[in-house]
């Protein structure tokens, strides 16, 4: 049972919590659902869209944390996990094992995706490079 004095009830609504765009990719804007605060730091959930034509991608990266999933609700992002390119629709649901090296390399401009990770402060460390990466699609 999870210790009630390090958890709090949260419940944000679209209005109150902007889109952000500190966050760890600036061609994606950021909304904070106030998991991070409720639970003391233990998971973050926030809301992930696109923001600007793919170009370069997020790179080669692993990330220390210890569950992370990503749950597609519109439109679509291709990933690369290790040497395998993965198509992400609207409603598939990624689990991203921890220490897995990827890179989200296209997505649609209407691409928006929901990720919860623990722990909230998790880190994201570049990796060298296991195999090539398709062109992303053109905007245009």
């Amino acid at each position: 049972m999870l210790d009630k004095t390090t958890t709090t009830f949260s419940h944000v609504k679209p209005a109150d919590t902007d889109w952000r765009s500190d966050g760890l990719r600036d061609f994606f804007l950021y909304r904070d659902l106030g998991v991070a605060a409720a639970t003391s730091g233990r998971v973050i959930a926030h809301l992930v869209k696109a923001n600007m034509a793919p170009e370069k991608g997020t790179g080669w990266h692993r990330h220390e944390a210890e569950f992370q999933i990503v749950f597609m609700t519109k439109g679509w992002a291709k990933f690369m996990y290790g040497d395998q390119e993965t198509l992400v629709e609207a409603g598939d649901c990624v689990h991203q094992r921890p220490g897995i090296v990827h890179y989200l390399f296209d997505y649609s401009p209407d691409m928006e995706y929901l990720e919860i990770v623990g722990p909230a402060d998790f880190k994201s460390i570049d990796m060298p490079a296991p195999c090539e990466v398709p062109t992303p699609t053109s905007w245009k």
